[in-house]
């Protein structure tokens, strides 16, 4: 299993007027699995799946504005696994940082599985 985890990204998601105007931060947490034996065995990327592609699918996900974090994250999950055919598992979590509820909470979170 890889992860790649608290990747932080400041974004325009959400429902109110002010969320799309100013933004906000996000934290995005993946974990995926595949078959990496040859990739382990070899030691060569070319049969890994690069985490720093990985990483930037998912920049370039954050940069376009989605009113709920369920799109979001399922957008981002579904360009992952369509762009890595191998993965055969993969968790995403999105989580939008102090969110602007009436009371103090920390964050709100979606997590999409792929299987």
């Amino acid at each position: 299993m890889v992860r790649l985890n608290n990747m932080q990204f400041y974004g325009y998601h959400g429902c109110l007027e002010h969320e799309q105007k100013d933004g906000n931060w996000f934290r995005v947490d993946l974990a995926y699995d595949y078959d990496m034996r040859k990739a382990a065995r070899t030691d060569d990327l070319q049969y890994a799946v690069d985490y720093s592609l990985v990483y930037g699918l998912i920049r370039e996900e954050m940069d376009i504005p989605a009113r709920l974090l369920e799109h979001l994250a399922s957008r981002i999950i579904d360009r992952i696994v369509n762009h890595f055919p191998v993965i055969e598992y993969a968790e995403l979590t999105v989580t939008k940082l102090n969110p602007p509820l009436d009371g103090r909470v920390e964050s709100t979170s979606v997590t999409v599985v792929y299987e």
